[in-house]
């Protein structure tokens, strides 16, 4: 099929942001033609029906694709056998990682993942015109915690310097970037950087940083033992209740590497942060819970962490999900990281709210407010039998 149009191919569409790019331009984002051909690459079998994409002729899943295995003569060889049409793909959005305990394993490998990906595409199509790559909020040196090193240069800006060694060198985002950088040289396509703060929304196939289906497990169970209008105290302290920062809706996140990516002229080789509405968990946390007809309240010393709670609970989780026919696999995955809600909400205890004024400049003014936000992920959940 000859098209004129874009075809977009989502490395790791199955991951929060990669299945919302997916999302978002089966359901017309930003315009019902915007894309002639969406192809969805993912690690571990995924279906449509799964996935709850649209039924679209345009996309096509792809799975099996092992970046890392064999030459890049094979990698290439094998995008070009199981991807129809890969010679017309246009925009390549990379959304693959692997997660490795050794820093700097982990670095050379997520490097040569995105090398081999793009290198790969950028020989079977002559059309590849974009390439994007998110990061997030470590390359501001949020990991750091108590080391944060911008706590007086808020809002963050993308112009920042990078963070200071010995961290700098223990970060993989550093080595994406010089990447891109380095093998977009003399290419006709440009490429950019997204920065998210925690990424808010659902995934069909579990996620080890999936902080919304971590509470909505947390939540679904506590209303079924507790009832309808039980308080349910927030499990962080005292300064993460108060702290200052901006989410990132997967829908936004989403929305703006699509935008980017057709606006080569206005974005390429440049990073921009994305996020939504600037709030705190003393805003969040009584949205949160009122979606599960809960009373949301401020910490407690003796607070139920949802990981444990869920844990300790699982035969009533078990009859809640035979009651309601939920999914299973969703509470004792293999993949879930259990100890990410807690560093999300006790340690991360500190201000980090983003400028978005990048964003803004080059034309992207989407807002996305808290409650929007949530109950949308909350909302795919439930579609998905995720929760009740």
């Amino acid at each position: 099929m000859a098209s004129t149009g874009n075809h977009a191919l989502i490395y790791g569409a199955s991951g929060i942001t990669g299945w919302a790019i997916v999302n978002a331009i089966l359901n017309g984002y930003p315009s019902k033609d915007a894309f002639s051909k969406v192809s969805a690459l993912v690690n571990r079998p995924l279906t449509r029906e799964m996935a709850l994409w649209p039924d679209d002729p345009r996309l096509q899943i792809v799975s099996g694709v092992d970046l890392l295995k064999g030459s890049q003569d094979e990698l290439t060889k094998t995008i070009k056998e199981k991807v129809s049409d890969v010679d017309t793909v246009t925009q390549v959005f990379f959304f693959s990682y692997k997660q490795i305990d050794d820093n700097d394993e982990e670095c050379k490998v997520n490097e040569a993942m995105l090398e081999r990906a793009v290198n790969a595409i950028d020989t079977l199509s002559p059309k590849l015109s974009y390439v994007l790559l998110p990061t997030g909020t470590k390359i501001y040196g949020c990991q750091m915690l108590d080391r944060f090193p911008f706590s007086n240069d808020l809002p963050l800006k993308e112009t920042l310097p990078p963070i200071p060694e010995p961290d700098l060198s223990q970060l993989f985002y550093y080595n994406q970037i010089d990447c891109l950088k380095r093998i977009s040289k003399g290419r006709k396509w440009q490429w950019c950087e997204v920065r998210p703060d925690n990424i808010i929304g659902f995934v069909p196939n579990n996620n080890a940083y999936c902080l919304a289906q971590t509470l909505a497990l947390y939540l679904a169970l506590y209303r079924s033992i507790n009832g309808e209008g039980a308080k349910c105290p927030f499990p962080g302290s005292e300064k993460s209740w108060r702290n200052k920062y901006n989410e990132s809706p997967q829908d936004m996140v989403a929305h703006f590497s699509i935008y980017a990516a057709l606006h080569p002229d206005k974005t390429g080789g440049q990073s921009f942060n994305v996020g939504g509405q600037l709030d705190t968990w003393s805003g969040k946390w009584p949205v949160v819970c009122e979606y599960f007809g809960l009373k949301g309240t401020g910490p407690e010393e003796n607070a139920p962490q949802p990981g444990a709670y869920v844990k300790e609970h699982k035969k009533e989780w078990e009859k809640l999900g035979k009651k309601h026919n939920l999914k299973k696999g969703s509470v004792d995955s293999d993949i879930t990281h259990q100890g990410f809600q807690y560093y999300i909400m006790t340690m991360f205890d500190f201000d980090r709210q983003m400028s978005m004024e990048a964003s803004h400049k080059v034309g992207y003014t989407e807002e996305m407010g808290t409650p929007e936000t949530w109950k949308i992920a909350f909302d795919r959940m439930r579609q998905a039998k995720v929760i009740p």
